[in-house]
C-alpha cells in the first residue's frame, strides 16, 4: 500500500521543472511503488495537461503536496484509511462522481463534483467511480479508480482529461481503469466483497451514457444493478458523514479563507448604495472572486423590503426603496469548501426605530447562541434552536407582539442552524440532535419575518431580518469564520458616515 506522500518530499529533491523540455517522471507523484505493473513514463513539462490544476501546472493555485487547494494528497489518503477502518473485513465502498448536468440541449451547467467522491479522492472530473477497500492487514486501504481515458478529439472540445495514468501517479490509485470498462470489471470487484457500502442503490436519474449504465435498463445494466441491490449492500452515507462532520485543520483553514472573503464582500456592499437587487447581486459575485473565492457557494439571496419574507428569495430582480432593509444571504466557495453569511442592513445607511428594535432582538439572540458553540457547553443544534426560540419570543413580547399559540413558529419558521463544509447543508442526514464537538462547523442564523397581518404591530409588518455566521466549534471558544462581515448597528451605520 501507499507509504510515502509527495507532501513529505521537499521540492528541491524532485525533478519537476517547468522549462519547456525538462523530462518529468510521473512516478514522482506516487506515494510509494504500486503493485500495478507499468513501464516508466516521462513527459515534457510543456505537455502536462490534466483535468484539473496540479502543482506543476498551477503553482499559483496549489502548494507543493496539495491535491486540491489547501488539502494535501496525504490528507486524502488518510480520509480513505479512516473510512476503511470503519468497514468490515473484505468489504468495499463504492462512490460515484457527479456526471455533467445539462441546462438545455448541449448547454451544460458548471460542473461540481459529488461531495463524498471529492472528499475521498480529490478527483474533480465527471464520469468517474472510486472503489475503496480494506487491506488484509486491516490498517490501510486500496483505491481503484475508473476515469475517462485521455482522448485527443474529445479533449479538443471538452478540455483536458487526467486519464488512467494520472489516476495512479497524481491521485494515488492502486489500480486505474478506463470508465468504459465498468461493466466488465465492477461486477467482479463487487462479487468478491463481503459487504458493499454505497449510495448507488438510491440513484439520481441522468441522461448520459455513464448514468444510463449505472441506473438504466439492459442486460449489463441489470447485472450490475442486481449485484448492488443484493443483501450485502449497506448505506455508505452515515459512515462518511461521521468523518466529514469533524473538520481537519486544513479544512477549517479553507473554510476560513472562504469566510473571510465573503465577509469582506458583505462589508464592502454595505458601504455602497444600490438601486437594483441585481446590481448588488453582481457586486457580491465580483467581490467574492476578487477576494480569492472560486465562486459563490450558492445562488445569493438579495431581498429588498418585503421580499425578505421569502426565505429563499433568489429572483433578485426588484428595485430598492430608500428606507427599506435589504437581506443578503451570500457565501463564498474556496477549494470546494464553503462559507455561509447573512446580513441585513438599511439601504439608506440608517435604521428606522422599528428596524433597529427588531434587528437588535435578532442580534442579541445570535450573539448568545454563538457563545454556546463550544464542546464544553455540551449542547446540540436542536437545543440551541429551542434556546433561540425562547429568546426571540421574550424579546418580541417586550416589543408588543402577541406571542400566544404558535406565533414564534410563524415569525421564525426555519431552524437556527445547519452543518457546513463541502456542502452548504453538509453531511445530509447527520442529526442536529448530536452534541456539538470540536471540529464541527455550523451556521447560527436566527431570523424574524413579520407578515402583513393585523395580528402583528403595524410598524413591524413587512420587515425580514436574518443574521448568520459560519462558526467552527472548538473546545472552549467558538471560532467565527465570517467575522469580517460587520453586524453591529453602529458599525453598519458608520460605513456610510
Amino acid at each position: 500500500m501507499l507509504k510515502r506522500l509527495l507532501s513529505h518530499v521537499p521540492p528541491s529533491s524532485r525533478s519537476f521543472s517547468l522549462s519547456a523540455h525538462a523530462p518529468i517522471s510521473l512516478f514522482q507523484r506516487r506515494l510509494s511503488p504500486s503493485p500495478l505493473r507499468r513501464s516508466l513514463a516521462s513527459i515534457s513539462a510543456a505537455d502536462l495537461r490534466f483535468g484539473q490544476p496540479v502543482y506543476e501546472t498551477h503553482p499559483h493555485v496549489l502548494k507543493a503536496g496539495e491535491l486540491t487547494p489547501g488539502i494535501s494528497a496525504l490528507e486524502y489518503a488518510q480520509r480513505r484509511s479512516k473510512l476503511a477502518a470503519k468497514l468490515p473485513k473484505n468489504s468495499i465502498a463504492i462512490v460515484a462522481a457527479t456526471d455533467i448536468k445539462y441546462r438545455s440541449n448541449s448547454t451544460f451547467y458548471e460542473f461540481r463534483q459529488d461531495s463524498d467522491f471529492f472528499y475521498l479522492t480529490g478527483f474533480n472530473e465527471p464520469a468517474a467511480l472510486a472503489v475503496i477497500g480494506k487491506t488484509s492487514d486491516q490498517n490501510d486501504h486500496t483505491l481503484q479508480l475508473f476515469v475517462r481515458e485521455k482522448e485527443e478529439k474529445a479533449e479538443i472540445w471538452e478540455g483536458a482529461r487526467s486519464g488512467t495514468q494520472a489516476a495512479i501517479d497524481v491521485f494515488n490509485a492502486d489500480e486505474a481503469y478506463d470508465v468504459t470498462r465498468i461493466q466488465d470489471v465492477l461486477p467482479r470487484i463487487v462479487g468478491n466483497a463481503s459487504q458493499v457500502y454505497t449510495e448507488l442503490t438510491q440513484p439520481t436519474p441522468g441522461i448520459s451514457s455513464f448514468t444510463r449504465f449505472l441506473y438504466g435498463a439492459g442486460p449489463q445494466n441489470k447485472a450490475v444493478a442486481d449485484v448492488l441491490q443484493s443483501s450485502k449492500v449497506r448505506s455508505l452515507r452515515p459512515v462518511v458523514n461521521d468523518l466529514r462532520v469533524l473538520k481537519s485543520e486544513a479544512e477549517i483553514r479553507a473554510m476560513r479563507k472562504a469566510g473571510q472573503a465573503a465577509g469582506r464582500a458583505h462589508t464592502k456592499a454595505m458601504a455602497k448604495s444600490f438601486t437594483l437587487e441585481k446590481d448588488l447581486d453582481a457586486f457580491l459575485e465580483y467581490q467574492l472572486r476578487l477576494e480569492g473565492c472560486d465562486s459563490a457557494a450558492f445562488e445569493p439571496v438579495v431581498a429588498g423590503g418585503a421580499n425578505a419574507l421569502s426565505i429563499h428569495y433568489v429572483r433578485n430582480d426588484d428595485a430598492f426603496r430608500h428606507e427599506e432593509l435589504v437581506l443578503v444571504d451570500c457565501g463564498g466557495e474556496y477549494g470546494n469548501y464553503i462559507s455561509d453569511i447573512t446580513r441585513t442592513w438599511p439601504m439608506n445607511g440608517r435604521f428606522t426605530g422599528p428596524q433597529h428594535d427588531l434587528y437588535e432582538a435578532v442580534l442579541r439572540c445570535q450573539r448568545s447562541c454563538i457563545s454556546m458553540c463550544r464542546e464544553s457547553a455540551s449542547v446540540t443544534l436542536d437545543q440551541l434552536h429551542d434556546i433561540a426560540e425562547t429568546a426571540l419570543k421574550d424579546q418580541l413580547k417586550q416589543l408588543g407582539f402577541d406571542m400566544s399559540g404558535g406565533a414564534i413558529q410563524t415569525l421564525f419558521p426555519h431552524h437556527l442552524g445547519h452543518y457546513i463544509g463541502i456542502d452548504v447543508h453538509d453531511t445530509p442526514g447527520y442529526s442536529r440532535g448530536n452534541k456539538l464537538e470540536a471540529g464541527n462547523c455550523v451556521t447560527i442564523e436566527p431570523g424574524l419575518y413579520i407578515p402583513f397581518d393585523d395580528r402583528w404591530p403595524k410598524h413591524f409588518q413587512g420587515l425580514g431580518i436574518r443574521i448568520e455566521d459560519s462558526i467552527c466549534v472548538q473546545q472552549e471558544h467558538p471560532y467565527n469564520l465570517t467575522a469580517e462581515a460587520v453586524k453591529e448597528v453602529v458599525d453598519i451605520e458608520n460605513l456610510r458616515s
